[in-house]
């Protein structure tokens, strides 16, 4: 079978202790929060790489080198095409992350780091839904953002440079934005993303891989020292 005629994108932060998932403490420590961003981080490039799709692009931004599991990292990376995140804001790193995957001429469908319970499946029907029918692609988060951006073309990106990011209406007006570039604007199933622990617990139930292993581990080693 051909891949999909599309690109993959993650924006992904270096999980970097103290730098990644810091609402994640307490319960748990920096070094711990770190880890569970690194093990998201590698069941998503897991899924992603087993998804038929064109091409795969990590837009990364920190120090990988000081990351948790580093080496693990450096080696999952090897397999995809790695660019740097571009800009101030959030937002400015978003669109420019777009333009990036979007040279290689097909339509981008971005997903972040924080939802390892979504597998290749899911991606390879969302990248399929986004070549067939045309139209933008959101997928909405249950804390009211959004786990997944589709767009047939880089350009409405743009706008989404002064969208508040990380707020509970950060879905709607993504939403609102693309409208306004005469997008229609198709729903993908919601998901949780891991922001804090009750999340990651949610998450690590609806899960197999290397995060939900990490997190059973972590509730163990809580329960034990009660």
């Amino acid at each position: 079978m051909s891949p999909v005629a599309a690109t993959l994108l993650v924006l992904a932060k270096a999980p970097v202790a103290g730098f990644a998932k810091t609402r994640l403490t307490p319960p748990l420590t920096p070094h711990e929060a770190a880890r569970i961003a690194a093990v998201s981080l590698l069941d998503t490039l897991d899924s992603m790489s087993r998804s038929p799709v064109a091409h795969h692009v990590v837009a990364c931004t920190g120090a990988l080198a000081e990351a948790e599991y580093a080496d693990e990292l450096a080696r999952a990376l090897g397999d995809f095409e790695v660019v740097p995140q571009r800009g101030g804001s959030f937002g400015e790193r978003l669109a420019n992350a777009h333009a990036d995957a979007a040279r290689h001429g097909l339509p981008v469908l971005q997903i972040g780091m924080d939802t390892p319970q979504i597998g290749p499946d899911v991606l390879t029907w969302a990248a399929r839904e986004l070549v067939l029918r045309g139209d933008a692609l959101l997928g909405p988060a249950d804390d009211g953002g959004w786990w997944a951006l589709g767009l047939p073309t880089p350009q409405a990106a743009r706008t989404l440079v002064d969208v508040p990011m990380s707020t509970d209406r950060t879905g709607e007006l993504t939403r609102n934005a693309l409208l306004h570039c005469n997008l229609r604007v198709r729903s993908l199933p919601r998901y949780n993303d891991v922001d804090t622990f009750a999340d990651a617990l949610q998450v690590a139930a609806e899960s197999d891989g290397r995060f939900a292993r990490m997190i059973h581990q972590l509730r163990r080693a809580s329960l034990a020292t009660r």
